[in-house]
């Protein structure tokens, strides 16, 4: 094991208050949404797991009070939030829907990722509306995420072409048709961002 300190990127003897802040800033940084689709996932990974093992260490280190051994409790708890959102993910691949979302419905680190991975569930489950929305709070929730954001964006897209496309053709009042065309665009942008491939022409 490194020096846990210099993980931290801190000095010898560093405060409990810096060792925290050098955490999260570290964690935020080495974030698997940071890296969906890019080459160095898997080194990030690897980083983010050394990182928690030099906080552990450092947290642990004097018998520190009982705070700092509830801080960590809580950041490991949002650690095994990543690696369960990761088993999300893969669940998702296999078309496990319902354990997939069964492990999102017992988690309780409910933020960005949570909506983002309910929504896309929802959306290939055929619950268009509902999955829109989860989709939305996650993007409002961490509107920098470019995976989210890019998600929502083909989702709308997608959508308002269809009704231009519906408008010309003389359906403008006909909401119902419009309303398939928009699942159908839904359930194709879905199972694209999870590798898979619903309308292949398009």
């Amino acid at each position: 094991m490194k020096n846990p300190y210099k993980v931290l990127g801190l000095e010898e003897g560093a405060s409990e208050e810096e060792i925290k802040r050098a955490y999260k800033k570290l964690v935020r940084k080495y974030h698997p949404d940071q890296y969906v689709n890019n080459p160095l996932a898997d080194l990030a990974e690897e980083k983010l797991k050394e990182i928690n093992e030099a906080y552990n260490i450092l947290m642990n280190k004097g018998n520190r009070n009982n705070s700092g051994s509830n801080d960590w409790n809580y950041y490991r708890h949002e650690s095994n939030g990543y690696n369960e959102f990761e088993e999300v993910r893969r669940l998702i691949d296999m078309g496990r829907l319902k354990d997939a979302y069964d492990i999102l419905e017992s988690s309780t680190n409910r933020g960005a990722e949570w909506y983002f991975l309910k929504g896309v569930i929802l959306l290939r489950k055929g619950w268009y509306e509902q999955g829109y929305q989860h989709v939305r709070k996650a993007v409002n929730l961490d509107p920098n995420n470019i995976e989210y954001r890019n998600v929502l964006n083909n989702i709308s897209y997608r959508n308002d072409t269809y009704r231009d496309i519906g408008r010309n053709m003389g359906y403008g009042d006909d909401t119902s048709l419009c309303r398939i065309c928009e699942c159908l665009i839904c359930t194709d942008c879905c199972c694209e961002c999870m590798g898979g491939d619903f309308i292949s022409c398009c």
